[in-house]
């Protein structure tokens, strides 16, 4: 069983940054792909970002391009999304996932274990 605890979430102004962390338990995640997903309010859990076993691969949302970057400590067994330039349609409960298989994939049916979530909330 692979547990996943995420912090760095919390309440910023708009423009701020804030640096997420996820932990993963299992000595498996260096061999998985991890992703963000987040969930705003009243809305559907959305893809945010992805990252390759190998940190080659780093797909991301349109809506954070350029904003977002993923990255990963393998020997931390950790991973990371520093936010910068955050909007209010940020705000979220974000959460971090570790993937099936090696590959960076958007969709969440490949990913197979989830943490508890964290709170981002962006004020205008």
């Amino acid at each position: 069983q692979v547990q996943l605890v995420e912090s760095g979430g919390g309440l910023v102004q708009a423009g701020g940054s804030l640096r997420l962390s996820c932990v993963a338990s299992a000595r498996t995640f260096s061999t998985n792909a991890m992703g963000w997903f987040r969930q705003p309010p009243g809305k559907e859990r959305e893809f945010v970002a992805a990252i390759s076993w190998s940190g080659g691969s780093t797909p991301s949302a349109d809506s954070v391009k350029g904003r977002f970057t993923i990255s990963r400590d393998n020997a931390k067994n950790t991973v990371y999304l520093q936010m910068n330039s955050l909007k209010p349609e940020d705000t979220a409960v974000y959460y971090c996932a570790v993937a099936r298989g090696p590959f960076a994939l958007v969709a969440g049916t490949a990913y197979d274990y989830w943490g508890q979530g964290t709170q981002v909330t962006v004020s205008s």
